[in-house]
C-alpha cells in the first residue's frame, strides 16, 4: 500500500475514534458519574427557553495567608481545592486533619493546580507569623497550600453560610473551640462537591482521592447550559 494512503487511513481512524469517544461521553451510558452539588439550588430560565440549575457557590472572601499575602475566593477560581477549618493550638482533631491534608498534597504533588486552604477559627491567636511557623512545623508546601487568618466574624460567616460547617468558641472544648472535622472538596467554579471525614485516613484514601479524580474528569464532560458555570461577581 502507498505510504501516503496508509498514513491518511491512520489519521482518519484516529479522528473517527476521537469523535466516537466524545459521542459516547455525551450521549451513551458509561461508568463516569458526577459528584453531587451540595447546598441550595435554583432553576433559571436560559436564552433557549429552558431551565438551567444554578448551584450554591462559595461567597466572596478575603483573608491573609502565612506569608502575609491576600487570598480571596476569586484567587481560587479555576482550581479544585480542599478546605478545612483548624487552629494552631488544637490538641485533638486538627493534627489528624493536617496529616491527611499533607498526605493528599504529597499524593497529588505533580498536580500544582490542586490547592489546599486551611482557615483558622482562632484568628486572635493565629497571626501571620504563627501560621508561618505552623506551616513549617507540618512541612506543608505553601506553593499550593495556604493557611489563612482574618476577621473572626468573616471567618465564622464564611464557615456557616459558605461552607455549611459550624465554628464557635467553647470554653469547655479541648483548646477552647469547636469546629468541623471535615475536609471540604470545592470545584473550579466554587461549588461544594463533597465532605470527607478529615480525621479518618481510610476515608481520605478511599473516597476523597477518587472524588478529586472525578472532578478533573468533568473537564471532558462539561455541563450543558450556558449559565451553569457563572460565578457571582464581587459587588
Amino acid at each position: 500500500m502507498n505510504p501516503k494512503i496508509k498514513k491518511s487511513i491512520y489519521l482518519i481512524a484516529i479522528l473517527l475514534l476521537q469523535s466516537i469517544f466524545y459521542l459516547f461521553l455525551y450521549t451513551g451510558k458509561h461508568n463516569f458519574h458526577r459528584l453531587e452539588f451540595i447546598g441550595p439550588k435554583e432553576a433559571v430560565l436560559n436564552d433557549e427557553g429552558k431551565y438551567d440549575t444554578i448551584y450554591h457557590q462559595i461567597p466572596y472572601f478575603e483573608f491573609v495567608n502565612q506569608d502575609g499575602n491576600k487570598i480571596t475566593r476569586d484567587d481560587l477560581l479555576g482550581h479544585v481545592y480542599i478546605t478545612d477549618f483548624f487552629f494552631a493550638t488544637c490538641p485533638t482533631i486538627c493534627p489528624k486533619m493536617t496529616t491527611n491534608m499533607s498526605y493528599l498534597q504529597d499524593k497529588f504533588k505533580d498536580n500544582k493546580n490542586l490547592r489546599f486552604l486551611s482557615i483558622t477559627v482562632n484568628p486572635e491567636h493565629d497571626s501571620v507569623s504563627v501560621l508561618k511557623e505552623y506551616a513549617e512545623k507540618v512541612h506543608a508546601d505553601t506553593k499550593n497550600w495556604d493557611f489563612v487568618t482574618g476577621n473572626k466574624d468573616s471567618i465564622y460567616d464564611i464557615a456557616f453560610n459558605g461552607f455549611f460547617v459550624s465554628t464557635q468558641r467553647d470554653s469547655i472544648a479541648p483548646g477552647g473551640f469547636l469546629h468541623s472535622g471535615m475536609l471540604i472538596l470545592v470545584d473550579k467554579n466554587a461549588h461544594i462537591r463533597g465532605y470527607f471525614d478529615g480525621t479518618t485516613h481510610k476515608e481520605i484514601k478511599e473516597k476523597l482521592i477518587d472524588a478529586i479524580d472525578i472532578l478533573y474528569k468533568e473537564d471532558v464532560v462539561p455541563l450543558k447550559g450556558k449559565k451553569k458555570s457563572t460565578i457571582e461577581q464581587i459587588k
